[in-house]
């Protein structure tokens, strides 16, 4: 049987006059598309302007909410009521739809972004309350969540269907989460080292944590961060990388998420 495995990547981060990324470089290699709903980045031009290139190049699209924080790119930790995140969550799956509309096209999954991913890996009422958002707008959203996650588990509990999501230039700590940006390291810049760590996600099913661990992860999605100046040709070649390998790469809407 040919594996197959979706390639995405969380864009549309600038915001009015400011680029942050190579989107259109990005859209030619990936197949989902995570967009700035206007909390931490984006707004309603570059969010229009982003879905109507991934409508060009056959790339799925994503509502990608984080906290209401331009100032700290949506990367700083924020302690919220469960009611206020689900409000926020929906809000920001609301305003990507609009423009979606706009083009004829319809969001297909949502992937919190920085701290607030960070945050509801870890936190079952940060979790669930995303969950219950993406189900009250639109109960067919699938839920992106990091393997293994407390978002994973709120995803099963509530229904919603799931993809399991891997990093591609992000190290891992013994738990199977993120190392904190805080750290030196922390992020992948090299797409050899990149590339190497996605295909032992994919076809050996496993991560590698910092320490060695080797910890068992199912993964049916692989994130690239479209902010980094290393995206674009680290993304070319773990795409490539995989296809040698024997992988598929498709939209998070052809794949088998059972």
């Amino acid at each position: 049987m040919t594996l197959s495995v979706n390639l995405n990547a969380d864009m549309g981060e600038g915001f009015g006059a400011y680029d942050i990324g190579d989107d259109n470089a990005i859209l030619k290699i990936i197949r989902s598309a995570n967009i700035a709903c206007g909390f931490h980045a984006g707004d309603p031009l570059t969010m229009r302007r982003v879905v109507e290139r991934a409508k060009e190049e056959g790339v799925s699209i994503g509502a990608h909410p984080g906290f209401n924080d331009l100032w700290g790119f949506g990367r700083r930790r924020i302690q919220m009521k469960a009611d206020d995140l689900e409000n926020m969550i929906a809000y920001q799956i609301g305003a990507l739809q609009a423009m979606a509309s706009f083009c004829g096209e319809k969001v297909t999954h949502v992937k919190p972004h920085g701290a607030l991913n960070n945050m509801a890996a870890e936190s079952a009422d940060y979790a669930l309350a995303i969950g219950r958002a993406i189900k009250a707008v639109d109960r067919d959203l699938i839920y992106v969540a990091l393997s293994g996650s407390e978002m994973e588990k709120a995803a099963v509990q509530l229904g919603l269907p799931l993809a399991r999501e891997g990093f591609c230039d992000r190290l891992y700590d013994d738990n199977g989460n993120l190392v904190s940006r805080s750290i030196p390291g922390s992020v992948i810049h090299d797409p050899k080292v990149a590339t190497e760590q996605v295909v032992r996600m994919v076809v050996d099913g496993e991560i590698v944590s910092t320490s060695g661990k080797r910890v068992k992860r199912r993964v049916d999605s692989l994130c690239v961060h479209g902010d980094e100046p290393t995206a674009v040709a680290l993304a070319a070649m773990v795409r490539e990388g995989l296809e040698a390998a024997g992988v598929k790469i498709v939209p998070l809407t052809e794949m088998n998420l059972s």
